[in-house]
């Protein structure tokens, strides 16, 4: 009902003041009738008493009817109509692939609780604003691995990305490996723009491909790499040795992360690099690739009107044949 009522529409919606028109003509003929009334003295009121029926209670009414044609009328001139417009969006999307840091340096508590919950939540409020592009998800610390292939399923990809912890790859950071399964998800994607987002806390240590290698097989199949270096930079609390159950001992460390080679991945896909000390700023960074990598979005609206006016002067006809009727027939009063 209210999505009816919300496409209703008038072209000529100045006629709709015109609607106080009948009802005050009714009222001024009531009021007129009302003074012109004669008043008899009877020494009792016995001998008319039950005379009242229900034609006379009903009578004083009946030029309401009138009044609700009139109405009818003026709407019909107003000319009502539904707006039955359609909408066709079409979207040229982007692919991209998250590529995420699982080593256990991750665990490092300068961001709250740590860097990888914090990675994981600004990623998953990235993945919610893409609603026209293709996602995929690739994890690594040793080794790396796809976890999800590029998908418009965005459920599946933010219920993914909430599940990362660390330790589930052999530990180390294997930032080539990494990078050229991101790449392999995306050569052979027809889509004009193809980005990789690899996010990472460390230097690369572990691993079969050279990230130089990687980012020159992302050049060549004209995919842009975008990349992010994680952490305060000062010493921190960091997980050491794990301890079963998913816990860690810790030791204050100050980890290192390879700003050189990091901006040298970008530069060569015609990315950029990105530095984040804290939660703020690798949220901003995120807004920043957001608004950067923009969805080609085509809207075609195909007009469309159901006129209305018909209706309401059927009814305001009938409304007032159903008057005229009345006033002649059942309510004809005698002179």
């Amino acid at each position: 009902m209210i999505s009816w009522w919300n496409q209703f529409e008038f072209v000529y919606p100045w006629l709709l003041p015109l609607l106080v028109v009948p009802p005050l003509l009714w009222l001024w003929q009531w009021r007129r009738e009302r003074d012109r009334q004669v008043s008899l003295r009877l020494p009792s009121t016995q001998s008319v008493r039950g005379l009242e029926s229900w034609r006379s209670r009903i009578r004083p009414f009946l030029p309401l009817l009138r009044v609700a044609a009139l109405c009818l009328f003026v709407l019909a001139l107003a000319r009502p109509r539904l707006d039955l417009s359609e909408e066709s969006v079409t979207a040229e999307g982007i692919d991209i692939v998250l590529t995420m840091d699982l080593s256990t340096s991750m665990g490092a508590t300068d961001f709250q609780p740590n860097r990888l919950e914090v990675a994981k939540q600004v990623a998953r409020d990235f993945v919610s604003r893409r609603e026209f592009d293709r996602i995929g998800l690739v994890v690594y610390a040793g080794e790396a691995y796809t976890k999800s292939p590029l998908t418009v399923d965005h459920d599946i990809i933010d219920r993914f990305i909430a599940e990362l912890e660390m330790g589930e790859i052999t530990d180390g950071t294997a930032i080539g490996t990494g990078l050229a399964t991101a790449v392999n998800r995306l050569k052979d994607s027809e889509t004009a723009s193809k980005i990789i987002i690899l996010l990472t806390d460390g230097e690369n240590n572990a691993g079969y491909h050279s990230p130089e290698l990687a980012a020159e097989l992302a050049k060549e199949f004209d995919i842009r790499v975008y990349t992010i270096g994680v952490g305060s930079g000062r010493e921190t609390l960091m997980p050491s040795a794990p301890l079963g159950g998913g816990r860690y001992r810790f030791k204050p460390t100050r980890g290192t992360v390879d700003d050189e080679l990091l901006g040298y991945i970008a530069e060569t896909t015609n990315g950029r690099y990105f530095r984040a000390r804290d939660t703020e700023e690798l949220a901003s960074i995120y807004d920043y690739i957001d608004e950067l990598e923009k969805t080609e979005i085509e809207t075609t609206v195909f007009k469309r009107y159901e006129e209305q006016f018909a209706r309401f002067l059927l009814i305001g006809f009938l409304v007032l044949l159903l008057e005229t009727t009345l006033r002649y027939t059942v309510l004809k009063t005698v002179p």
